[in-house]
């Protein structure tokens, strides 16, 4: 009997009897009153560390009721990948001051380099996308082609082309591959178009990696070190726990950075725990401010880059869903950020302190562009409501958070009525008036989703890129 009594206990908590189990209303809380986002690591990654979702403001990220979605517009960021040329140099310089100090045995927070190994041993995977782990970039990019297609299935008929348009660099190319294939599934190869635009700067306005010329300083403004406490810090209990070891602050920040691209490429990095979150925070942090000065609202000249992609969105979005019912982009982080600053997304009213920690941060690059992130702009039509007069809505969702604009949120689910959405876009200061773009005697409006191929031939990889083309300033 009382092996019988232990076995129902077992089966009841187990959930087997789930149905027949009277509410208990004294020990089950309804919603949870604790929530852990501050803690988790990711968000103080800044924009090299694994996708996350953004964390929202409470707001149903289905259409409001009442309306639908009948056309969708996507910029996301490649996935997850390998450190690039420059940060490797910088991660390998840090590691070789590390191993040279000669310690045969580690101790303390860096105990676990007794077994450590390196995944930068094969330097043809450089700036590539990566490809194992549970946070993979090929299997992320699949992944949220596959979620998109069961969200914005509707807006396909099931038989026409559908364009796919990438920025010319290979990983890319190969997120907006994936994304494809789990969009389109069985049909990829048949119903997709992968369109590859160039990023040579003679694009013009007709790119999706716009480059204005006269913003001279943007390139030394992103390898700026700002040193903040907290990494003078972690180079001191690194060398005090290590006697040898003569780590600095800029070797602190390099090391940080090794763990966070190992976590892109394997489901663990213990150089994680060797910080403190104090010292995580301040890393995102440093992050955040090279996005705001660099290519956001700090930058007037990056303001105006934005409008490129704003300005298309509008016109695509008058054109309506005859013409082109979804929009998928795939480009750059630094791309991203300027167009949030277009249309008035994610700008602090005051600009960001180079010297302290604001609390709260408003200006997360987390939650802006992680590997992966990603800005979805949605044409809603709606019938009227208690709220607002039928029509058409444009809401914004940063991944995977609905984000109201600051002063136009009066339509169903806090949107923006699209009369309203017209005058925010056009607020934007002109990137061909700005960055000099008829002067120079290039292309002055996005063109291509207008004048796009059909072609499934860039659909997989075959051959070289045709537009492998890297940044350049002439």
């Amino acid at each position: 009997m009382a092996l019988l009594s232990v076995l129902a206990a077992v089966l009841l908590t187990s959930g087997v009897f789930a149905a027949s189990r009277p509410y208990n209303g004294y020990l089950e809380k309804q919603f949870p009153q604790t929530f852990y986002d501050s803690y988790n690591v990711l968000k103080h990654t800044g924009g090299i560390g694994p996708y996350s979702d953004r964390v929202g403001y409470g707001i149903d990220p289905n259409p409001p009721a009442g309306c639908a979605v009948d056309q969708v517009i996507m910029l996301m960021r490649h996935g997850e990948r390998y450190p690039d040329a420059t940060t490797a140099a910088g991660i390998k310089a840090a590691l070789g001051k590390v191993y040279g100090a000669g310690i045969s045995s580690w101790q303390g927070d860096l105990a676990f380099l007794d077994d450590w190994t390196s995944y930068l041993a094969d330097p043809g995977l450089l700036e590539q996308e990566t490809f194992s782990g549970p946070y993979s970039g090929l299997l992320h990019a699949f992944r949220r082609g596959s979620e998109y297609r069961a969200r914005y299935g509707h807006l396909w008929n099931g038989e026409s082309i559908v364009p796919i348009f990438a920025g010319g660099y290979e990983r890319v190319v190969e997120t907006a591959r994936y994304f494809g294939q789990g969009f389109f599934g069985y049909n990829y190869s048949t119903n997709a178009a992968l369109n590859i635009i160039s990023e040579n700067y003679t694009q013009g306005a007709d790119s999706l990696t716009p480059t204005c010329l006269p913003d001279t300083g943007l390139l030394a403004c992103f390898y700026t070190t700002r040193t903040f406490p907290q990494f003078e810090v972690a180079a001191q209990r690194f060398n005090s726990q290590n006697p040898g070891l003569n780590l600095n602050s800029s070797d602190i920040v390099s090391l940080m950075s090794t763990a966070t691209f190992e976590l892109q490429a394997r489901p663990h990095s213990p150089w994680i725990n060797a910080f403190t979150l104090d010292e995580w925070v301040a890393f995102g942090y440093v992050q955040s401010l090279s996005y705001y000065y660099c290519s956001g609202p700090g930058d007037h000249y990056q303001v105006a880059v934005g409008q490129v992609f704003a300005n298309a969105s509008l016109a695509l979005f008058e054109a309506g869903p005859e013409h082109l019912s979804m929009s998928w982009n795939f480009a750059h982080d630094a791309y991203i950020t300027p167009v949030l600053a277009a249309l008035g997304l994610d700008v602090p009213s005051s600009p960001l302190p180079n010297n302290t920690i604001p609390f709260p941060n408003p200006y997360n690059a987390a939650d802006m562009v992680p590997m992966g992130g990603h800005l979805v702009l949605e044409r809603l039509t709606c019938n009227a409501t208690a709220m607002s007069s039928a029509g058409t809505f444009v809401r914004a969702v940063i991944n995977e958070a609905v984000v109201p604009w600051p002063k136009c949120q009066s339509g169903p689910g806090f949107s923006c009525p699209f009369s309203n959405f017209t005058a925010i876009v056009n607020a934007a200061p002109s990137f061909v008036e700005t960055c000099e773009v008829a002067k120079r005697g290039f292309p002055q409006y996005l063109d291509f989703w207008w004048n796009y191929n059909t072609t499934t031939k860039l659909n997989f990889q075959n051959g070289p890129i045709s537009y492998q083309e890297k940044y350049t300033l002439v």
